[in-house]
């Protein structure tokens, strides 16, 4: 029996040399599990393959025939490589041109006579098809009866570093006809949770079909077993997490209510059904000696502020300090305003931190022990803040931090209660595979008395002077206004408008109207200067970066030009929306885009269509994929190799129920069976690694 085991490194390996090591040992396989974990990109099925197509093909094809003619061919200074390829199956009747531009060593692999497997798409080049820069491999006469490359369906890798895809296949090839089932430890539970034997392999069988399947429907079962495998370890790495947590020793944070009821009724409005039910369901933890850890996921405007509000209240009036820590200078600033606003008539004291701030008269730092709420950004991580009695933690924004820097913060206290905002709206598969570990509140309803916002698509090119004149009408009209550009500066490199390059041009359009110009890079002082002047309305026009991204909240506000949108994530365009359509007046976002691709204009025309954040988190979602939608550094997604968190929601869900039946059982993952599991995702603590 092969005494082959994931831990055997593939230096010792016969089937690998010394070159292709060093190649494999450059993209991260050093061992025998990373190397079973380079899964096959794609596959061919050279049992039978496509019949040579009489004209263009729409999608990629994977042919097979003979080369029957090639030459060096020049047109103008550029050269390039053709081949010949003939059906043999058709007589010779059917032919399609392969040609590689500026790669003469091309020449040397393709020869005459050989027999050519080559994949992609075929266009119409005049009288001929033509197959440009295809993948290919090529054959001699006898190999197909190796059972590797032809007559199979066949593993194709991606290629880094020089390796061969040949070499690569013949040596998987021998390592996986050689594996032992047993030797690899089963990842899923032994559960009828699973699903039906025949559905999903044991690990071994997986693995080696993964890469040499036998049939379609075993690479099917393969691939199935293997993307649970993953799924199933960040689910269980969430569940342990909920597990400690709810483990930890806390205490009551939350006040009989008078407060909140004083608050409330103070109120020009009322709170809507969806913020009431938000603050009852944290009320409720509150009042439970085992420590929050809620997100609260609202859209752009949804009131997420005043619901934080009221967990601080309940807090404060228990006894014990609260927190509220944002990711930008700005946002602090724009949450310690209507923090004192709303809080120092019911006499409570509210103090900013931030990094760089001096003190100020508009806003002074907290120097007193008497503080009772801490509003600031990553500066509250550090002991100046010194809380005596942190009760509850408030973190907005919550994806622009990392787990250890929300981790130094709630350590300032004893096992506070800690509410996660976010005010951009997570799919559901997200939301389990992510944030599994918290409980969800929904705000999925605005307030009343917001103003309509449209939103449309325009050439920035030809629309400037119509832009100018619409901007100067609103102006005069008492309104103000965001210019949003991608870049601080012109650059080479991009193609892009920047705030520097634009905003003189803007000044002279829109003179007598005053304009000024943000971004990330102006002293920290000046940027709240010209923020309070916006504020006051001393100011009718920003142009910007997306620095104001969030927490500018100016209700006078209410028209947005931004430019180069097909730059921008549908989410972050969102965001961007959200700063006007904050007041009772009717709302503008003109999106300005210079010749998109059509991929970029189905993106702007979901903005244009919809103004429900949840809606298009879910087309970001499929635009986008998860890992740029989120950060895969921040969302620990980064290791889904095979599961796709958009189509495969029942994994995700199957997943999730095999892990609690997993932590309920056993919590610390103590157990002999559980230990390897243990040790699986505790080896990556930000929860990035999937081990083969």
């Amino acid at each position: 029996m092969s005494t082959l085991r994931p831990e055997t490194p593939i230096a010792e390996l016969q089937a690998i040399d010394k070159k292709l090591c060093s190649q494999l040992e450059k993209v991260g396989c050093r061992y025998l599990s990373d190397l079973l974990a380079y899964y096959p990109r794609r596959y061919e099925n050279r049992v039978q393959f496509h019949a040579f197509p009489p004209g263009e093909t729409g999608s990629s094809v994977c042919l097979r025939g003979l080369i029957v003619d090639s030459a060096k061919r020049y047109f103008g200074r550029r050269r390039f490589f053709e081949a010949v390829i003939e059906d043999e199956e058709m007589g010779g009747m059917n032919r399609i041109t392969l040609r590689w531009f500026n790669m003469a060593f091309i020449h040397k692999m393709v020869v005459v006579g050989q027999q050519i497997i080559f994949f992609g798409k075929v266009k119409q080049s005049g009288k001929r098809l033509v197959m440009d820069h295809p993948e290919f491999e090529t054959f001699d006469p006898g190999e197909e009866e190796s059972g590797i490359h032809l007559g199979r369906i066949t593993p194709v890798y991606s290629l880094k570093e020089g390796i061969s895809q040949r070499r690569l296949r013949n040596a998987l090839f021998e390592i996986c006809s050689s594996l032992d089932p047993d030797a690899f430890h089963e990842i899923l539970p032994s559960s009828p949770s699973t699903g039906d034997k025949t559905t999903f392999l044991p690990r071994g069988l997986a693995l080696r079909a993964i890469h040499f399947p036998d049939s379609e429907t075993e690479l099917l079962s393969a691939r199935r077993t293997l993307a649970l495998e993953e799924f199933f370890l960040l689910q269980l790495k969430v569940a342990r997490r909920r597990a400690i947590h709810q483990s930890l020793p806390g205490a009551i944070h939350c006040g009989e209510g008078k407060l909140l009821n004083d608050f409330l009724s103070s109120l020009p409005f009322r709170i809507t059904a969806a913020q009431s039910r938000c603050v009852a369901e944290i009320r409720s933890d509150l009042e439970s000696k085992q420590p929050m850890n809620r997100l609260l996921q609202g859209d752009v405007g949804s009131g997420k502020t005043l619901v934080a509000v009221a967990a601080i209240l309940l807090a404060v009036e228990s006894g014990c300090q609260a927190a509220l820590m944002a990711p930008t200078q700005i946002l602090a600033e724009q949450h310690y305003l209507v923090l004192s606003r709303w809080l120092s008539p019911l006499g409570i004291r509210v103090g900013l931190r931030t990094a760089t701030r001096k003190e100020s008269e508009n806003m002074p730092l907290f120097d007193d022990v008497q503080t009772q709420v801490f509003v600031g950004t990553h500066a509250l991580f550090y002991n100046s803040a010194e809380f005596d009695n942190l009760g509850l933690v408030v973190i907005d924004e919550q994806h622009k931090f990392g787990v250890t820097q929300r981790g130094r913060l709630i350590g300032q206290g004893i096992c506070p209660d800690v509410l996660v905002m976010t005010a951009t709206p997570i799919p559901r598969t997200l939301t389990l595979t992510v944030y599994g570990d918290l409980d969800v509140s929904i705000l999925d309803e605005s307030p009343t008395g917001r103003g309509e916002i449209v939103t449309a698509l325009r050439d920035a090119g030809k629309d400037i002077q119509k832009a100018s004149r619409f901007l100067k009408d609103h102006l005069s009209k008492g309104r103000q206004a965001y210019l949003v550009y991608p870049l601080v500066e012109d650059s080479e490199k991009l193609k892009a408008q920047s705030v520097e390059g634009e905003y003189q041009k803007w000044v002279k359009r829109l003179a007598p109207f005053k304009c000024s110009l943000l971004h990330g890079r102006i002293p920290a002082e000046e940027k709240e200067s010209i923020m309070h002047d916006f504020r006051e309305a001393r100011t009718d026009v920003l142009v910007a970066t997306t620095v104001i991204e969030v927490g500018v909240d100016v209700p006078n506000a209410n028209m947005m030009y931004i430019y180069n949108a097909e730059r921008f994530g549908l989410a972050q365009l969102h965001q961007l929306r959200g700063r006007i359509g904050r007041g009772k007046h009717k709302s503008f976002c003109i999106l300005m885009a210079d010749k998109p691709s059509a991929e970029a204009s189905e993106k702007l025309r979901v903005l244009e269509e919809s103004s429900d954040g949840f809606e298009i988190a879910e087309a970001d979602l499929r635009l986008r994929g998860p890992g740029q939608l989120l950060g895969t550094a921040q969302s620990g997604i980064s290791g889904l190799k095979l599961g796709d968190l958009i189509t495969e929601s029942d994994l995700v869900l199957q997943a999730r129920n095999l892990a609690h039946l997993v932590v309920r059982e056993d919590a610390a993952l103590e157990k002999p069976e559980h230990q390897h599991l243990n040790i699986l995702i505790s080896d990556d603590p930000e929860g990035e690694g999937v081990v083969a």
